[in-house]
């Protein structure tokens, strides 16, 4: 299928010199470089969710700013490792 793009000449001309490099063409390089793009979007990690106990201490009445969380945290018992 053919498929006009405008790309910005700074970006076509890296994109031309890599190609050659590569001894590829810039269709290959291009599709190579979308289908890579694509693919890792796909592959979404999943992070990791606490399911410890705890959480802010009982004392912390206002959670909306951060200065009445520093000041929280200052008040707080050490935590001892």
């Amino acid at each position: 299928m053919q498929t006009v793009l405008e790309l910005n000449d700074d970006l076509l001309s890296q994109a031309k010199l890599m190609a050659n490099q590569k001894h590829t063409t810039l269709n290959n390089l291009i599709e190579d470089a979308l289908s890579r793009y694509l693919s890792s979007k796909a592959s979404v990690p999943v992070l990791p969710v606490y399911q410890g106990t705890g959480g802010l201490a009982g004392s912390v009445s206002d959670t909306l700013t951060h200065r009445a969380l520093l000041d929280a945290a200052d008040e707080s018992k050490p935590i001892v490792l």
